[in-house]
């Protein structure tokens, strides 16, 4: 998802400007794609029928335009399987994913960026997410030749995009026609879409295997490109550990969290921001704090029920202050938590990107009491297992936080 974050990506050749503050938005214009331009006819279909062909008139160019590049992907998704089908097939993902876990606003994004600085390490693109049904065909096109189909900046935050700057999977799994609760975004005003893909639990056993079978086509086929380890971050995630380690037993997982205080109003804005510019709805937003409320809540626990499954030495948690206090030192301890290598050769690109983004501040929102009080109160185990503090007073951001709960031995440390 196009995340608030400082943004200069390795493949970025051009002088980096200074980063604006997130406060702007931007609407993008009418022909800019959305996150539903890349889907095939048949899961584009199945996305309007169910939620009963409920498009807003103002969005009808937008489900047409969709739909009739629908055809064209199904078409190439053909051709590209014909062509690299039994060779993907083939692939070996010898070095398993590191999963970037954490919810909407909790600096994965910027772990992210850090991550995907090292030459050893490779990412999903916005336009293999975008276009998951044929970018080994068309990907090299779009980079020369599509950059203007893009607004400049991200609707939230003024950061900068690009075809070829890293993206959420989540994305590619919803263009290839997998259920997630990401497509709410597509009909904000319709019930949530299937929230029983948040943590897979309750998926029947056939359609787990298709997500399970269709997420690992993908990553065969980034690795196909690229044959490194592949750095993954997705939201979801967080509460999907025992589906990634069934998939990837020696899998690393990197884990965030951030005062609450922050992640609430942000991930409003964030929400606000996306059902704006990629619904297929004008957004009434009727529930939209409830549904922060709970999904943050069934992401914690269902983290906590399921992080002892991680083996040892394939977890590291830290809180999102504690990284931008110092991030150097935090990448560097990631690498040698998770052995990821020599860390060395990676830390001048890394001090020469944060140099670039050092001007680049977050949002601030004015929170009145009765709004941090219900937060108080709906995350209190989040606020009491994070060392967080519940009073008015709230953990400065760029500071690190008084009781780093990283330090405490936890399995996977």
């Amino acid at each position: 998802m196009f995340l608030p974050c400082p943004v200069e990506i390795l493949m970025h050749t051009g002088p980096s400007p200074q980063p604006p503050t997130e406060t702007a938005e931007h609407k993008p214009s009418w022909w800019s794609p959305r996150f539903w331009l890349g889907c095939n006819f048949p899961a584009l279909m199945r996305l309007y029928a169910r939620n009963g062909f409920r498009i807003d008139w103002r969005h009808w160019h937008i489900a047409f335009a969709d739909a009739f590049y629908s055809i064209f992907h199904s078409i190439l998704r053909v051709v590209q399987s014909a062509i690299y089908g039994r060779r993907v097939a083939r692939v070996e993902i010898k070095e398993q994913p590191l999963f970037i876990l954490g919810h909407w606003r909790c600096g994965t994004t910027l772990l992210h960026e850090l991550l995907i600085l090292d030459p050893r390490h490779t990412f999903p693109t916005t336009w293999e997410c975008l276009s998951p049904n044929h970018f080994l065909l068309t990907e090299w096109l779009a980079l020369r030749t599509l950059g203007w189909l893009l607004p400049k900046q991200r609707p939230m935050d003024n950061m900068l995009l690009g075809w070829d700057r890293p993206q959420e999977d989540e994305f590619a799994l919803c263009n290839l026609g997998i259920p997630s609760p990401y497509l709410t975004i597509a009909f904000p005003n319709n019930p949530p879409q299937f929230p029983e893909y948040l943590e897979m639990e309750q998926v029947p056993g056939p359609a787990r295997e298709r997500w399970k079978a269709t997420l690992l086509t993908f990553l065969k086929q980034i690795t196909f490109r690229n044959p490194r380890r592949i750095i993954l971050k997705s939201p979801p995630h967080t509460a999907r550990i025992k589906i990634l380690l069934e998939m990837f037993p020696d899998a690393r997982f990197v884990y965030l969290v951030r005062n609450p205080y922050k992640v609430y109003p942000s991930t409003i804005h964030l929400w606000k921001s996306l059902y704006t510019t990629h619904g297929l709805q004008t957004p009434r937003y009727e529930g939209l704090e409830e549904y922060v409320f709970e999904t943050f809540n069934r992401m914690f626990q269902q983290y906590e029920a399921t992080r002892e499954l991680i083996p040892p030495g394939r977890l590291y948690e830290l809180k999102y202050e504690d990284l931008v206090a110092d991030p150097v030192g935090q990448l560097k301890t990631i690498y040698e938590r998770l052995q990821l290598g020599d860390f060395a050769p990676v830390q001048p690109a890394a001090e020469a990107y944060l140099a670039e983004q050092k001007e680049y501040k977050t949002n601030r929102y004015a929170q009145p009491e009765a709004e941090k009080a219900e937060i108080r109160r709906r995350w209190h185990e989040y606020f009491v297992r994070y060392g967080y503090a519940t009073g008015s007073e709230s953990v400065p951001e760029g500071t690190a936080g008084a009781n780093r709960f990283s330090a405490a031995p936890t399995p996977g440390k």
